[in-house]
């Protein structure tokens, strides 16, 4: 299994089979996944199509429903943790897509976001076929150490992350969305930071650290997220 692999071909599924999946693997994936912060308590259901509230114009036959203790960085977290389980999956031959639209039917107030999953026909791309920033626009300056963190997935594609160089590896922050943008993206956006540092964690297994500072650099328009050696 090498989930580095995945960064540069994963594609967000859409269209899937009605083919039944072995839930094992994957929860034992699951069990064992690397959190960003150990010290806030998340969990998942599994849920059917039938257990999901609809909106998107597409379906899955299987969800998964993502829960966390809502304090600190418990957005990042859920990113951080859930896209980990997404490269996984893709590993094994199944398609998933971050779902920030449909919810669940039965209400609980620990839920965070859905995550749609199973087999699909079209899982992979070349990496030609990413549309992402340019490496100058999500850093300081051009850095190809940055590419995993590039080809992320984010909501509507907004790529909110930016990391700054810094004496021991990366200051990471999140950009502030213009009015409208925020009141869509302001709960999907740490999110899509936290799925970026899976991507940097990654490919980085052996010598990635995430640590939050508590005298770093105000950027304007910019939010500061944590800081990652790697």
């Amino acid at each position: 299994m090498n989930l580095e692999n995945q960064i540069y071909v994963r594609k967000s599924c859409r269209k899937y089979l009605d083919d039944e999946i072995d839930m094992d693997s994957i929860i034992d994936f699951i069990s064992s996944v690397e959190p960003l912060n150990d010290e806030i308590e998340f969990y998942y259901n599994i849920l059917s199509s039938d257990e999901v509230n609809i909106r998107n114009r597409w379906s899955a036959p299987y969800y998964l429903a993502i829960y966390s203790e809502k304090k600190g960085n418990y957005l990042e977290n859920v990113g951080f943790v859930f896209q980990q389980v997404s490269l996984f999956m893709q590993s094994i031959g199944i398609g998933s897509c971050w779902d920030g639209l449909d919810s669940v039917k039965v209400k609980n107030p620990d839920f965070v976001i859905l995550i749609a999953f199973g087999k699909s026909e079209k899982m992979t791309r070349d990496i030609s076929n990413f549309k992402r920033k340019d490496l100058s626009k999500i850093s300081d300056f051009e850095d190809d150490l940055l590419i995993p963190a590039q080809l992320a997935p984010s909501a509507i594609n907004s790529q909110p992350w930016f990391f700054k160089h810094s004496s021991d590896g990366f200051d990471v922050y999140r950009v502030k969305q213009n009015i409208v943008k925020r009141q869509l993206l302001k709960r999907w956006n740490p999110i899509d930071v936290g799925i970026a540092l899976a991507h940097m964690y990654v490919a980085n297994r052996n010598s990635f650290e995430f640590n939050i500072k508590d005298d770093v650099e105000k950027l304007n328009g910019h939010i500061y997220c944590g800081s990652i050696k790697i």
